[in-house]
């Protein structure tokens, strides 16, 4: 009876993605079906998968039901390591012969008959020995990735990271611009989404050549890997090899703001330029954004859940177009020069900062050590642990303020130049522009109703 053989390849990884430690296996296995006189049932490929790991293999998978449904006579595979390198994946290989009656697994190294005791003990030692030479492996590349992340070199492999090259160590001129754009915009306020929009209407592609979404943007404005920092298993290690994009403080500031519990993130669409910036004349109520059939408008609401005196409303479009120019003539004025050479001059305060907050999270880190190893209780932990953290959320706090009101430096001068595409920034962009030059507007009372503006009304509480 012509024997009908299963042919099982696997590789672990697969670096260059050309299948070719696989094709090699699958060739000289057909090779020794020949030699055999045995026919190919079937080809059970799991390419670029690791049998150590515990991945799932579906073609294994698939190998072993046409085993149990008897579809083959024997197996056929270049080295019994290839079938599986766990002890516990052999017994359950042995179960599914036996019951399927099939005793024949050859390999290009030897025969094993799965159905006498001899065959069985040197499967069984071999699976020991291929488990355990997995394991050093596996303490051998943890060490030595390890020890690179110590050293703040780059991790070898993978995809590379957004803003660098394939040495994963010099910048891309272009995607790292891009980078510092996105950042500069996103303490400023501007939305991720904001921003998503922004990268795919400028054709900006990912590293994989696909289209940004706002996890994607998310996870690269949060990773420490843009301002110069090495992590090894989440954790910070310290300075990285190569320059950092943004500065630490700027990377901080981000953190903290994309981190924030508070920080909404299914806003809806925007449609007020000056959302919670109207003050009440009267009562100095936060004035809410509240439409009139087809005429929006900021009113002072009264009445339950409302603190305002319901007295004053200002028709929107006309208020917004007033407070931008107003902005926009501000951004050229001298004093916004003198701000801006003040902060200048602050420069050091953020890497002061930085270090403020990273100094606290390894004193916290070392409390927990020391309330796991049983050295303090729980009591002392927490009250060590509370001035600590709240130290760190001010500095934290501030440092997002100052990366905040940074990120319009570069429109500081250019005032008569934004202007002129005023009208094509993103309402979120406008709104974020807004926001880091003015603290609130208050609203005055006018003599001819709320569709009445000038600037006699608008008294704006300037920020910077």
């Amino acid at each position: 009876m012509l024997k009908r053989a299963a042919i099982y390849a696997r590789i672990s990884q697969d670096r260059d993605g050309e299948g070719l430690g696989v094709r090699r296996q699958i060739e000289d296995c057909r090779a020794e079906a020949a030699r055999r006189g045995w026919s190919v049932a079937g080809e059970y490929v799991d390419d670029d998968v690791s049998a150590y790991s515990g991945s799932h293999r579906p073609e294994y998978g698939r190998l072993l039901a046409d085993i149990a449904s008897r579809s083959v006579d024997a197996v056929l595979v270049w080295h019994m390591d290839r079938l599986h390198r766990q002890p516990i994946e052999l017994e359950g290989l042995i179960k599914t012969c036996a019951q399927a009656g099939l005793t024949d697994v050859v390999t290009l190294h030897g025969d094993f008959n799965l159905g006498s005791g001899d065959g069985l003990l040197v499967a069984r030692l071999l699976a020991a020995v291929a488990a355990s030479e997995s394991d050093a492996k596996s303490r051998r590349g943890k060490r030595k990735n390890q020890e690179r992340a110590e050293a703040g070199t780059p991790h070898g492999g993978g995809t590379r990271s957004f803003g660098f090259n394939d040495d994963r160590i010099t910048h891309r001129p272009v995607e790292a611009a891009i980078v510092r754009e996105l950042a500069d915009r996103a303490l400023a306020g501007e939305s991720l989404t904001s921003l998503v929009r922004w990268l795919c209407a400028s054709d900006v592609a990912t590293v994989r050549g696909g289209t940004w979404r706002t996890p994607t943007v998310r996870g690269l404005l949060l990773s420490p890997r843009i301002s110069g920092v090495r992590t090894h298993r989440g954790q910070p290690l310290g300075p990285a090899a190569w320059e950092p994009i943004i500065p630490a403080d700027k990377g901080e500031a981000l953190r903290t703001l994309l981190t924030n519990p508070a920080r909404r993130t299914n806003r809806s669409a925007r449609r007020y330029l000056l959302s919670g910036l109207c003050r009440c004349g009267h009562c100095g109520a936060v004035m809410y954004s509240v439409p009139r059939f087809d005429v929006r408008r900021y009113l002072c609401r009264s009445g339950p859940n409302f603190s305002g005196c319901g007295r004053m409303a200002i028709t929107a479009e006309p208020a917004e177009k007033a407070i931008a120019e107003a902005v926009l003539i501000r951004l050229d004025s001298p004093t916004m020069h003198d701000n801006l050479a003040g902060r200048a001059r602050d420069t050091t305060t953020g890497t002061e900062l930085t270090k403020q907050i990273g100094d606290d999270t390894a004193q916290l880190a070392e409390l927990s050590v020391m309330w796991a190893n049983h050295q303090i209780d729980a009591d002392m932990w927490k009250a060590a642990r509370d001035p600590i953290e709240q130290r760190r959320a001010a500095a934290r706090k501030r440092l997002a303020q100052m990366a905040g009101a940074q990120a319009i430096d570069s429109h500081i001068g250019h005032g008569k130049a934004l202007r002129t595409r005023w009208a094509e920034l993103e309402l979120d962009r406008q709104v974020n522009i807004i926001r880091a030059v003015v603290a609130h507007i208050e609203i005055l009372p006018g003599t001819a109703g709320a569709r009445a503006v000038d600037l006699q009304r608008l008294n704006p509480v300037w920020r910077v």
